[in-house]
């Protein structure tokens, strides 16, 4: 039998978010729950018919302050707070006549959305705030040995369950366990604001708060980590970012290859052109442009037909057709886009373990701070979004790179700023010839971009190369024209910058300096 003292017999009730509420209390209602509500909260479930106890009756006081001062009365907080088994508590609550409250429902005022939005006042965001909220909660959640607090619509339906099963009561896990969700409401609601004044106080000089507040919820487990024995978890929004449409969930080698991916497409505006990458192992194996996704697509994909096999395809515009049917040849993990025409869904969908992804471009935050994580903190840094313009950079050689060159240029240019240093790529106007990455010197990604054209047969003849820093010795260059390069971009700034220029006029080839460097690490 239920212990008197363990059935919830009282509920307040304080939501922004009033979603389920009127199900919830009537539900509540049902089991003979008295229900105490604030403001909008008791206006909506008295219009639903439901009997309904204003704050205000209860503490005897009237909300002040445009609302402001509501529910921060000692007749709110000790029906709250008071220990049910404690002597001195319970002669005090009756001394005061300070009725028991076992259930408290609160969310807060919508202060992420309020700052989300474009063009959001410092004022009006204070004023999204919640005080009277953040109290009730904590408040609860620190007496859940005898109150529950639900913070969140979604536990309404279980909760009614479980209180219509068990007497009127909720078991001491489910207390717990709602308690430890509420504090972690409260943390990132207060990472939030926190956040959001830091950022006002940022300035061009000192971008970084002087204290990073994370409050990110865990958006799921994954099976595992870059390998089976490692756990993960994966936190935040990326899955409305990266909305899965069909196939198996992501891992977490598929989602740090997806962030890859984004990140690489970003640099293509589809009312250029149509563009497609293709990514292996967080790494660019193609690039290309075109008039259409599947032109783009054939273009990347000569550039290493090897690796797509099992890998990553992006594209900037919606994947149509013609594209998925010349996708399907072979088995790639992840296919991600803007959209997907009916017949490219329909026949992407028949392989059950490819994942198609629609990526919600827009609610991308690019200027985000990059994180990386290190032993006893994290080192951020600002997110490398910044692209020069490879035509108005400066020519350190007699040639002057062709219009042709130039085209091809900017092109390999946006690519080898997201290919894994040391990084270089040979192209064509509108595709990727041959990609060199993650070596331990220039010359060897060079000697490695070079060979894997070999291989495949791709001729360099007449290539542009990019270079994502500088050449430290005039063999990297010698190597890259020794393949086929014709004209090369490279940021400058080596000591011996002259004898690299040397190399370049002596062999004939034109060469640019934007003066900015793109390492990925």
């Amino acid at each position: 039998m239920t212990p008197p003292s363990a059935r919830v017999a009282r509920a307040l009730l304080s939501v922004s978010d009033k979603t389920g509420l009127v199900e919830f209390g009537r539900g509540l209602a049902e089991l003979g729950v008295e229900l105490v509500a604030s403001g909008g909260t008791a206006r909506a479930l008295s219009e639903a018919g439901l009997d309904v106890q204003e704050v205000e009756s209860l503490t005897g006081s009237p909300e002040m302050l445009g609302g402001r001062v509501k529910t921060l009365h000692p007749k709110v907080h000790g029906g709250i707070l008071n220990r049910r088994d404690h002597e001195g508590d319970r002669a005090e609550v009756e001394k005061h006549g300070i009725g028991h409250i076992d259930l408290v429902v609160v969310n807060l005022y919508p202060f992420e959305e309020t700052v989300a939005r474009e063009g959001v006042t410092r004022a009006e965001a204070v004023e999204q705030i919640d005080i009277g909220g953040p109290s009730m909660i904590r408040s609860a959640a620190k007496n859940h040995a005898f109150v529950g607090v639900v913070v969140d619509p979604g536990d309404y339906p279980a909760l009614l369950d479980e209180l219509r099963g068990n007497g009127g009561a909720l078991a001491d896990d489910t207390r717990r366990r709602l308690a430890l969700k509420a504090f972690e409401r409260t943390a990132a609601y207060d990472a939030a604001i926190s956040g959001y004044l830091a950022a006002q106080e940022t300035s061009e000089e000192d971008p970084f708060p002087p204290r990073l507040a994370v409050g990110l919820g865990r958006a799921q487990t994954l099976r595992y980590g870059e390998n089976p024995h490692q756990r993960a978890a994966l936190y935040g929004d990326f899955l409305e970012i990266a909305e899965k449409l069909h196939g198996k969930e992501l891992s977490f080698n598929n989602i740090v290859d997806v962030q890859a991916a984004l990140a690489l497409i970003l640099e293509f505006d589809p009312a250029d052109a149509a563009a497609v990458a293709i990514l292996k192992h967080n790494t660019p194996c193609g690039a290309g442009v075109g008039e259409t996704p599947l032109q783009a697509y054939d273009r990347a994909f000569g550039t290493d037909p090897d690796s797509p096999f099992g890998g990553i395809i992006v594209c900037n515009r919606p994947f149509d057709l013609p594209l998925a049917e010349r996708v399907d040849e072979i088995f790639t993990e992840v296919l991600i886009a803007p959209d997907f025409s009916e017949g490219a869904l329909g026949l992407l969908q028949k392989k059950k373990n490819r994942r198609l992804l629609r990526a919600n471009l827009d609610r991308i935050e690019r200027a985000e701070l990059d994180w990386k994580r290190v032993y006893g903190g994290v080192a951020v840094q600002e997110a490398d979004v910044q692209i020069e313009d490879v035509a108005a950079a400066q020519c350190v050689t007699a040639r002057k790179p062709t219009e042709a060159e130039i085209s091809g240029l900017a092109f390999a240019w946006r690519v080898v700023k997201h290919v894994k240093s040391n990084a270089v790529v040979f192209a064509g106007p509108d595709r990727t010839l041959a990609i060199g990455g993650g070596n331990t010197s220039r010359v060897d990604a060079v000697h490695a971009a070079r060979e894997k054209a070999a291989r495949v047969g791709n001729d360099l003849a007449g290539s542009v190369l990019a270079s994502d820093a500088f050449f430290p010795f005039p063999d990297g260059l010698e190597t890259a024209v020794s393949a086929g390069a014709r004209a090369v971009v490279q940021p400058g700034g080596s000591t011996r910058d002259e004898q690299v220029i040397e190399a370049a006029d002596r062999l004939g080839v034109a060469m640019v300096f934007t003066g900015a460097r793109h390492f990925r690490h």
